[in-house]
């Protein structure tokens, strides 16, 4: 065994490790969810973006700002409103002057898109021309203003809330913006017992403090194994005909998927389906993913890559009707 190999596998243990510590310190403030930071961390790992869909008053955003605590990294927060400008989320160039030479030249103001984890809070409340000034961010990691580009900070993840849209106020987001994100995961409202003890934790003197498990050095170096695991071929077919399937005009496409479906998850989709797989497994202490792992993340993955036609909303079918994977994914 190489030095390099010896050192992968300590990698994966630690990553195990720090998988459940991260848990542990998130559930300091989150009561339940489990699955939802499973899901988190793996789209974190995996250098992916994250869609949060669920009414207001679900820990969200309270949900977000921990993990950003318990991984050591910066975090930043942009609260989408109507009137929320393009520049108010990259920054702007700002004329000043120079008091002792009286020269004026523009400098950078950075806005709050420059952080490790940045928070877009209630993403659908903001109008399409300013959701569009994440884009390039999202997928380059970097911004362009006045014909510059600034580079991000690595580690970059946008973590985003969407309310429902059927809420008052509230925008679609573009397709191409929604193809960006890894991950949609839903959030529904707690149980009896897990609402109870909301309320209780919530209402008291104490708070829940939250102690970091790895820092952004470490962070980047276990991205960096998820990448070098291997995806078996077999496993990469896998993911490929999964996407496949949702395209109507694809021969492995379903009858309900013809009928349904606009249009269907393009290849990247396949390519966060085989992340996703290996992040799964590494998180489990693995080296080399399988096909439940795809399962695992299939429906997060595929969900928001999917556009439904005006007859199946008029019949009411939904995306889970459509896909039918079986209880592929159904973890958020």
């Amino acid at each position: 065994m190489s030095s390099t190999d010896q050192r992968d596998l300590e990698l994966l243990a630690r990553l195990k490790a720090a998988r459940g510590e991260i848990a542990a310190q998130i559930a300091q403030r989150i009561v339940g969810q489990a699955q939802i930071v499973d899901n988190m961390i793996s789209a974190i790992l995996g250098g992916g973006h994250v869609l949060l869909v669920g009414v207001p008053g679900l820990a969200k955003t309270l949900l977000i700002q921990t993990i950003a605590e318990a991984l050591d990294l910066e975090f930043s927060r942009i609260q989408f409103t109507p009137d929320l400008m393009p520049s108010d989320i990259t920054g702007t160039e700002l004329l000043e002057e120079d008091h002792g030479t009286g020269r004026r030249a523009f400098t950078f103001a950075r806005g709050p898109v420059f952080g490790n984890i940045v928070l877009a809070d209630e993403i659908n409340r903001a109008p399409p021309k300013t959701q569009a000034a994440l884009l390039q961010a999202m997928q380059e990691r970097t911004v362009t203003v006045s014909g510059k580009t600034y580079a991000l900070p690595n580690p970059f993840f946008v973590l985003a809330t969407q309310n429902p849209i059927e809420q008052e106020g509230t925008y679609h987001l573009p397709e191409a913006q929604l193809d960006r994100f890894m991950y949609e995961l839903r959030i529904g409202y707690p149980t009896v017992q897990e609402e109870e003890e909301i309320v209780s934790s919530t209402t008291g003197a104490k708070v829940g403090q939250v102690r970091p498990v790895l820092s952004a050095d470490e962070l980047r170096e276990m991205q960096q194994l998820v990448r070098r695991l291997p995806a078996p071929p077999s496993l990469v077919s896998y993911a490929v005909s999964l996407a496949r399937a949702t395209r109507p005009d694809d021969p492995s496409a379903t009858a309900l998927v013809k009928k349904y479906v606009s249009f269907g998850a393009g290849p990247r989709a396949g390519q966060n389906l085989v992340l996703g797989a290996k992040s799964r497994a590494a998180m489990d202490g693995r080296s080399v993913p399988d096909l439940e792992d795809v399962d695992a993340v299939a429906f997060s993955v595929l969900r928001h890559r999917v556009v439904m036609n005006f007859q199946a909303e008029a019949e009411g079918v939904g995306i889970e009707k459509v896909l039918a994977l079986g209880g592929r994914g159904r973890n958020g």
